[in-house]
């Protein structure tokens, strides 16, 4: 089933959920600026939860892998400021501010820990929100114009939704600071060179680019991928050693599963490279 042919899984206010095969596609469609309200915020976390049931293991109609994109000329630019007015100017800012951000960053957990890979396909101007929310994708994919930027110091903010930690994993922690410190926005081509950014591509078919790039990850083996997230998260947050120790564990595991037993069978007899996967 393709996207085109299916009715969105998930209809809320901003956000959606459609699918496309075995691609689970998470849609920031609110033109024209694609803003984060409350609203959306709120239609943001059910839609996550809902990717985290259609990711779990043993579904019959699992979804192997999640692309988030976005409707319009541009990803999103940002929050709406109406939003933090109306915290600081309530009763209790510091209670309420608190809570926002414990539930924005459950949100942001979620999507990261889900057992799939997922992409985000930036192909347009990427503010806040947005951008945190992409750099707790695995890999994110940039068109030629797509740029990027974490501005809440202009309204006395720092980017609360996991931004500043997600880049000092794979900026550094120098370039983290320099990005947030500056509010400057950036091109996709420098934090491609930081290490943000995983491939600039080019702004024709970059869409169906991102698709098939997401549609490929998720016809590989999606056991062995979700263990692979696994190490890899490991060793961003606790070291190479904590990672090695839970191999045993993790990639031990693997050889139960049908798509090692059918790929080694097919390397043996057709060669490397011809197997096909089924996520199980």
């Amino acid at each position: 089933m393709t996207e085109s042919s299916a009715a969105p899984a998930t209809p809320s206010p901003g956000v959606r959920i459609e699918r496309d095969g075995d691609v689970a596609v998470l849609v920031l469609d609110d033109p024209p600026l694609n803003l984060f309200h409350d609203s959306t915020f709120d239609a943001l976390e059910t839609c996550v939860d809902e990717l985290a049931e259609m990711t779990a293991p043993g579904r019959s109609d699992r979804a192997r892998a999640v692309l988030v994109r976005a409707e319009g000329k541009i990803v999103s630019g940002g929050v709406d400021v109406q939003l933090f007015s109306d915290i600081a100017n309530g009763p209790d800012p510091t209670a309420v501010g608190g809570w926002l951000w414990k539930r924005l960053l459950r949100t942001v957990q979620t999507l990261e820990d889900l057992p799939v890979p997922t992409v985000f396909a930036a192909h347009g101007l990427t503010l806040t929100a947005a951008f945190e929310l992409a750099l707790a994708c695995d890999v994110l994919l940039a068109s030629e114009k797509a740029s990027f930027g974490l501005v809440e110091i202009v309204v006395g903010l720092t980017p609360s939704m996991g931004g500043p930690q997600r880049l000092a994993e794979r900026a550094g922690t120098a370039r983290a600071k320099e990005l947030v410190f500056t509010g400057d926005r950036y091109d996709a081509a420098t934090l491609q060179t930081w290490g943000v950014v995983n491939r600039v591509l080019p702004v024709e078919g970059f869409a169906e680019a991102a698709r098939e790039f997401t549609r490929r990850v998720a016809a590989g083996p999606t056991v062995a991928h979700a263990a692979t997230k696994t190490l890899v998260a490991t060793a961003a947050r606790e070291g190479a050693r904590a990672a090695d120790a839970v191999v045993p564990a993790v990639s031990g595991a693997l050889f139960g599963t049908a798509d090692l037993r059918g790929a080694v069978a097919s390397f043996l007899t057709d060669g490397p490279g011809k197997a096909t996967h089924q996520g199980r």
